[in-house]
């Protein structure tokens, strides 16, 4: 079944950190959806703005030294204006969140049973017995073998793929519609990376919920996603359905992480890799192309002054005019239209 119905709406979002007396974006008028029954992949090397996206939605910043403007349109709320009273109704209740650091998302000092049961005594008024069950059930469904002695354990007890597993069963402990898994697989074995993925796939077939899933890995992204938005510096710089950006990638950036990942096939032993570094926050340029200083050999008018996505094909949306003129370096430059 295709992703129709939209569930969340962002608008212009800006998310901007105090540095001193200044605040700085991490999130730079970021505008994307996300539809029922389909996985959105977030991409982009560490520094982009990611996780900093995921957590804006939910509201985990310290309101003292953040500020967030734009719109988080769902279920006719803007998420952004929200108190954290509210919030914490649509939190683990309408969208689920799976961290990146089971060990550290987790209480220490709690049995892993009671810690998936508190989401469920905030948000439903299941009776204790069904509470009890509903822990089994999400044990099972998540697929951790005998669920009767785990529930009693404490996170230290089990290992980094069944920890994994326990927060993605409090996520989707009140089948929530939205779920957010924020570089849900970056500590585990290629083997229990590969099952984690499985697992989330069958619980977004079985209940349809829109997955929002934060990586800096594309092969985690040709696996499992429908469309992939790449961000960088704060911005999307490209966004399209999975296969179409694999097989036609336009950004320079999106093609320069692609060039990047090791191919078992070429002849070609030296791996290449991105000249320069993501700006930091404080010295991130925010006039013309966010990109330009990592592809120097690639001239000043080939760029906008002021980038703006362009639809180069049916939900194919690409940032700046410079895709049209990048060729990597070494190479013979030249118009790709």
């Amino acid at each position: 079944m295709k992703p129709t119905q939209e569930l969340l709406t962002i608008n212009n979002l800006h998310t901007g950190f105090r540095v001193k007396d200044k605040y700085f974006n991490a999130v730079d008028g970021v505008s994307i959806h996300l539809k029922k029954n389909e996985i959105l992949a977030i991409v982009g090397e560490s520094g982009c703005g990611k996780s900093t996206l995921a957590t804006s939605i939910i509201g985990l910043h310290d309101h003292n030294n953040t500020k967030i403007t734009g719109e988080i349109q769902f279920k006719g709320l803007n998420l952004a204006t929200l108190t954290d009273e509210k919030l914490n109704n649509v939190r683990g209740n309408d969208i689920g969140m799976i961290f990146q650091d089971p060990l550290s998302a987790l209480n220490p000092l709690m049995r892993i049973g009671d810690q998936i049961e508190e989401a469920l005594i905030y948000h439903t008024r299941m009776s204790r017995i069904e509470r009890s069950h509903r822990v089994i059930e999400l044990l099972n469904q998540v697929g951790i073998p005998n669920p009767q002695r785990v529930l009693k354990q404490f996170p230290h007890q089990l290992s980094g793929g069944m920890r994994q597993r326990v927060i993605i069963a409090i996520a989707i402990s009140c089948k929530p519609s939205i779920i957010i898994a924020d570089e849900p697989t970056t500590a585990l074995d290629v083997t229990i990376q590969a099952q984690i993925l499985d697992l989330l796939k069958d619980l977004q077939a079985e209940t349809e919920s829109g997955i929002i899933l934060i990586t800096h890995d594309l092969g985690v992204v040709a696996e499992v996603a429908d469309r992939v938005a790449v961000m960088y510096a704060g911005q999307i710089i490209e966004e399209a359905p999975v296969e179409e950006l694999f097989n036609n990638p336009a950004h320079p950036y999106t093609r320069s992480l692609l060039n990047s990942i090791p191919q078992t096939h070429s002849e070609n032993e030296k791996l290449e890799v991105i000249q320069g570094l993501v700006p930091s926050l404080v010295n991130l340029p925010r006039n013309g192309c966010r990109f330009a200083p990592r592809i120097p050999w690639i001239p000043a008018e080939a760029h906008e002054t002021e980038p703006q996505l362009h639809e180069i094909a049916p939900g194919h949306f690409v940032r700046c005019t410079c895709w049209n003129h990048f060729h990597f370096k070494g190479e013979e430059g030249g118009s790709l239209l």
